[in-house]
């Protein structure tokens, strides 16, 4: 069952980061600040498959194919 918290003397930098963040989102202070709790003290755990799927497929929205030889040849551009 949902719980009431009321939090006092949040600094000013703080509050207009989360006042920034709900608007950017869309959401209440109230609703933003819970998003943001449980993305501190309830993270997911994702699967090292599931973490590989979601890389490749953040990969994949990239537009770009990144491969092995050309980052290779980055990294060692500039390099003795």
């Amino acid at each position: 069952m949902p719980t009431t918290l009321t939090l006092k003397n949040i600094p000013d930098e703080v509050y207009d980061r989360l006042k920034k963040a709900a608007e950017a989102h869309r959401r209440s202070l109230n609703r933003e600040a819970v998003v943001c709790l449980e993305t501190v003290l309830l993270p997911t755990k994702m699967s090292s498959s599931d973490r590989l799927a979601r890389a490749r497929q953040l990969r994949a929205g990239l537009g770009t194919q990144f491969h092995v030889r050309d980052i290779d040849a980055l990294k060692g551009q500039g390099r003795p």
